[in-house]
């Protein structure tokens, strides 16, 4: 985390806007008169789930909070990032201590990266690793699979991958760092990684973190992981989320299962928005990354754990609410928190994911089509396993079960659930209300006012998108001649608006890294060190189309935000009976946005089809 993004993290824009205007809630948002023209009618928005803001009237413009400073007090950039760090006590005097950890953890990327790709060609190529290939043939694990995963085998040496590193020029100390080494008592140290087979575990930029590994012979643990290093945190990471990500937003769903091998074959056999949480309890950390992708979440359990994790936990009075999940409780309490959807995926007895997808790949989607909400699931296991006919056996399910629906913010939800399970237990629905009515009554008694907030999950540092634009822009100088089309608009976080604009004026690096604050240079290396596919750094013809999809990507994003925006505000004004001059204007808008619009999707078409003949030819 970056000084920028610690700063950001420690705000909240609808605090800071409210010291320069009177703001008003408006449904989930806030609005004002805008304070940077005149006007009669609020045109300008805070959205505090974006922590963003826009002005609808003349301004036409919006931003974050270092934005809003920036433009409210004539700031720049870093006066602004000063002016906001002194509210929130981050002491930017540890900027070039935060720089020289950046290098650090820049460094244990790299060796990590140089790791992966040994242990891959050593399971390719050498004699040694053809005892991982013969494991990889029975587990059915096409070459390409093992290619886009890369992955590797580590020998049974003691020193195989110390020595290898070393005399690619790092320290022992730096490969004891990034984990693949044990240090001995006696100051010593040895390969942690030894005659396994090696799965590199990626961050959301697919950047090597650390590795996991599986024995090949009978010996335990069967897995082991990295330990925690600078650059690695099992508990905030995911296997497979770089490879998934794109399929996960494109059908707005993730599939949650425990393991490599599980990850491998669901991407193989073309459910390629599959993540492993590599066998751990889902944390907050973890749930940032899904929750930035999609609400709807299939988690799949094995029959026998998932039906008693139900029955046992669903007798719990809960004292507070849980931010992490780690039981059907916290699931429940992060559905609702976030209008979230969490299904269960019950798998065959003594069945992982990965024996059913290559038994019967057609029985995985029905199982996932099958996947019962998790009220639902948890509701259904409860009631199955008690004798209906007995009052007292349906009165303890009704206390262990109501506690669940005490908590829900949305009545028809909850009304729902208890329409449900007045069926499901045969008790009249108005004794479950009366239940569930007391039930509220006794929680608020026994906790203080405001402790039902479930925390709010870390606001993206910044956008994966405008990451790898500026990372392209800044790496190859020549692509500069190919800009049309993007302003600094279309950067919705200040710190990359600022790089933009300071690079559209710099001739070189060196004249850009000297006019941007200092607090910025971290970020910056991070941007000059981005790693691409083969082809971008090969090909210039690549390079220009990456760009060029790029820069249509960023055009169609801003006016996605912005008729979101405008089509939420629309149905608020309506409902509330707002100004009608207003509502015209943001019509009118409207009408600009979806023109703008249907012009990119035109563009994109024909850029495709250009594309394809070209391919062709």
């Amino acid at each position: 985390m970056t000084v920028v993004d610690e700063v950001k993290q420690r705000l909240d824009i609808v605090q800071i806007v409210s010291e320069y205007v009177k703001l008003r809630k408006s449904g989930r948002n806030y609005k004002a008169l805008c304070p940077f023209h005149s006007e009669k009618d609020p045109s300008f928005f805070v959205f505090p789930e974006r922590q963003s803001w826009h002005c609808f009237g003349a301004c036409g413009t919006g931003g974050d909070v270092f934005s809003f400073i920036m433009k409210k007090e004539g700031m720049d950039f870093g006066e602004a990032l000063r002016h906001l760090a002194s509210k929130t006590g981050v002491d930017l005097t540890a900027t070039a201590r935060g720089q020289a950890r950046g290098a650090e953890k820049e460094r244990l990327f790299e060796l990590n990266e140089i790791a992966a790709e040994y242990y891959h060609y050593l399971l390719l190529k050498s004699s040694e690793g053809e005892i991982a290939r013969n494991y990889l043939d029975q587990r059915q694990l096409s070459s390409q699979t093992i290619k886009n995963f890369q992955l590797g085998y580590s020998p049974a040496g003691w020193e195989t991958i110390k020595q290898y590193l070393k005399v690619k020029g790092y320290k022992e100390t730096e490969i004891i760092a990034a984990g693949l080494l044990v240090e001995r008592d006696d100051g010593g140290s040895y390969d942690r990684f030894r005659n396994r087979l090696m799965f590199p575990i990626r961050n959301v930029q697919g950047r090597v973190q650390g590795f996991g590994a599986r024995v090949l012979d009978d010996s335990s643990p069967k897995y082991i992981n990295s330990p925690q290093t600078l650059v690695f945190d099992k508990s905030s990471t995911l296997y497979g989320i770089d490879r998934a990500r794109t399929a996960i937003r494109q059908k707005d769903q993730a599939i949650i299962v425990e393991g490599y091998l599980d990850t491998l074959m669901a991407h193989q056999q073309g459910w390629e928005h599959t993540v492993a949480s590599m066998g751990t309890s889902m944390t907050d950390r973890q749930l940032a990354i899904i929750k930035g992708l999609t609400k709807n979440v299939i988690l799949a359990l094995d029959a026998d754990t998932a039906g008693e994790e139900a029955i046992s936990r669903s007798g719990e009075m809960v004292d507070r609410i849980l931010p992490v999940p780690p039981t059907f409780y916290g699931w429940v309490k992060y559905e609702d928190a976030y209008n979230a959807e969490v299904k269960i995926l019950l798998l065959p007895q003594g069945k992982d994911p990965d024996d059913v997808i290559r038994e019967n790949a057609s029985k995985w989607q029905e199982l996932i089509q099958s996947a019962k909400p998790m009220i639902d699931f948890i509701f259904e296991t409860v009631t199955n396993r008690i004798d209906l006919t007995s009052v007292r056996e349906k009165s303890a399910a009704t206390e262990r079960l109501i506690p669940l629906l005490a908590g829900m913010k949305d009545p028809l939800r909850q009304a729902h659930y208890v329409e449900r399970l007045s069926r499901l237990l045969n008790v009249d629905q108005r004794v479950l209300a009366d239940t569930l009515r007391k039930c509220r009554i006794a929680a608020k008694k026994r906790r203080p006012e405001g402790q039902y907030q479930v925390p709010a999950l870390p606001i993206p540092s910044s956008s994966p998108l405008e990451h790898f634009c500026l990372a392209l822009l800044l790496q190859y100088p020549e692509l500069k001649a190919e800009i049309t089309g993007i302003s600094p608009e279309h950067f919705e976080h200040s710190e990359n608006r600022e790089i933009f604009s300071k690079w559209c004026q710099s001739e070189d690096i060196t004249t850009l890294k000297q006019s941007l604050d200092s607090a910025l240079h971290e970020y910056l290396e991070s941007l000059l060190k981005q790693n691409f596919l083969p082809i971008v750094r090969e090909n210039e013809t690549a390079r220009r189309d990456t760009l060029n999809d790029c820069i249509i990507r960023l055009q169609e994003n801003r006016l996605k935000h912005l008729e979101a925006k405008r089509q939420e505000l629309l149905a608020l004004e309506a409902e509330t009976g707002g100004i009608e001059a207003q509502l015209a204007k943001l019509e009118e808008q409207g009408i600009e946005i979806s023109k703008q619009l249907k012009e990119l999707f035109i563009k994109q078409s024909h850029r495709r089809r250009w594309l394809a003949r070209r391919d062709v030819q």
